[in-house]
């Protein structure tokens, strides 16, 4: 493996944009592939990412906070469990494997997760580059054919500089971003919870009183929310919004969770349309708008307690739905609805939450013109292989792989970690057999 540089006889095999989980397994792939390989055999790759350093859903690193997914889901374990990136080998390292063998879970806290991450970062750091914001992606045509990408990105502290490397491929991997209600707006006291962590620190800093707290959402990270804010600001009340009449609890059976298994997205890739839309209807409670079960025991344990006590905190506004938000001087009014009856609360509140949820980026975000290359279907959505990889007009060679965007052909895992390490070295196995082709070797200056 090489490091990331320019220059005109440089041509890369792969360039991802993004380096969360997902490109960082395949970061991670594509250094144990180059450790082996013989010469010439090799690929080149490399990594661009906007943010300073890695990170992966920071503003929700809650101390206590728990993962829902098994260690063993780690970046290579599925792949090859003998891999020295494993999470378990990150805990040898840290001196902590006894302990959380002692431990007796399969879900280590989020953050200590995070950690891994950032072990497993540092360790391909050659291969990335960071403060790199890719701002175009165009491609390369000789002879009628495309055959390269030149991807053009800035650093944010230098935005009249532009860098350009040219690739055979490109891999997209540029997560998710925050979903908000139609019209909604963040300010200073409206946030979405992507950002909770940071905007609770600066709001206690702030030394304001904090009286009331509304969280809008029925998911995981809403529940988090609401049970952060109320141990974070004891004498505050946490009013909880949502259209359901409880939180449902997830389903994470062991039927279930085969939707997970790496031979599901074998099954749904090849099910027809209707029965893969059946399957996302069945299965959608095992990942959106449910709760783990720990979490809603505690806390209806917590109202309960507050019911005896006679100081009742914690306030779950259930069947309803915010009918207005208006900003004022030192907070936010916001107008709630119950729907049964359609009576309408007003509560003058400090701080707005909307856990909202998320929605995948759209290709054409990042990719501009070369996403006229790519083909869709009759839904108007991307057809992509089972290799991950976008199909494109018959011209082009350049390759154009996703790690999500991909529910409607791939299902569930698309945006989650379950099976990120599989993915990575299916993409891998990918580029290697592309890059074998006459028609990849084509053209242009040497490795």
């Amino acid at each position: 493996m090489t490091t990331l540089h320019t220059g005109p006889d440089t041509i890369y095999d792969v360039l991802g944009i993004g380096f969360g989980p997902s490109n960082l397994a395949l970061a991670v792939a594509l250094h144990e592939h180059g450790a082996t390989a013989r010469a010439g055999e090799e690929l080149r790759a490399g990594f661009l990412e906007r943010q300073p350093t890695f990170g992966w859903h920071r503003g929700m690193l809650i101390d206590d906070a728990t993962m829902q997914v098994s260690f063993l889901k780690d970046l290579v374990t599925m792949r090859d469990p003998t891999s020295d990136f494993t999470f378990l080998n990150y805990l040898r390292e840290q001196g902590r494997l006894v302990d959380f063998l002692n431990q007796k879970t399969l879900f280590p806290l989020r953050i200590e997760f995070h950690d891994y991450f950032e072990w497993a970062a540092a360790r391909v750091g050659h291969l990335v580059e960071y403060d790199a914001e890719v701002v175009s992606v165009k491609p390369v045509t000789e002879d009628g054919e495309v055959r390269w990408f030149d991807v053009a990105s800035r650093d944010p502290g230098a935005p009249e500089r532009l860098t350009v490397r040219r690739t055979r491929a490109v891999c997209v991997a540029t997560g998710l971003e925050p979903h908000l209600p139609p019209g909604a707006e963040l300010s200073e006291h409206i946030w979405h919870n992507s950002e909770l962590l940071p905007r609770v620190d600066q709001l206690a800093r702030s030394g304001a009183p904090v009286r009331r707290a509304v969280v809008l959402g029925a998911g995981q990270s809403a529940a988090e929310a609401v049970d952060y804010l109320h141990r974070r600001f004891p004498e505050a009340e946490i009013c909880s919004v949502f259209s359901k009449y409880g939180y449902t609890p997830a389903d994470d059976s062991p039927f279930a969770n085969r939707i997970f298994d790496p031979e599901a997205v074998d099954v749904f890739y090849a099910a027809s349309p209707d029965v893969k839309q059946s399957l996302l209807d069945y299965h959608r409670g095992t990942n959106y708008s449910v709760v783990d079960m720990d979490l809603i025991e505690s806390l209806s344990r917590t109202m309960y307690q507050e019911k005896v006590q006679g100081t009742r905190r914690l306030r779950m506004m259930n069947v309803s739905r915010i009918r207005e938000v208006t900003g004022h001087g030192d907070g936010v009014r916001v107008t709630v609805e119950f729907l049964p009856t359609g009576e309408r609360e007003t509560l003058d509140s400090d701080v707005l939450v909307y856990a909202t949820g998320y929605q995948p980026r759209g290709i054409g975000d990042h990719l501009g013109e070369i996403a006229k290359l790519c083909l869709r279907d009759d839904e108007d959505q991307l057809r992509v292989g089972r290799d991950h990889r976008v199909e494109t007009a018959p011209n082009v060679t350049a390759g154009i792989y996703l790690q999500g965007g991909t529910e409607h052909t791939h299902g569930l895992t698309s945006t989650l970690l379950s099976t990120t390490a599989v993915r990575a070295g299916e993409i891998r196995s990918s580029l290697l057999t592309h890059r074998a082709t006459p028609a990849a070797q084509a053209g242009g200056p040497g490795r």
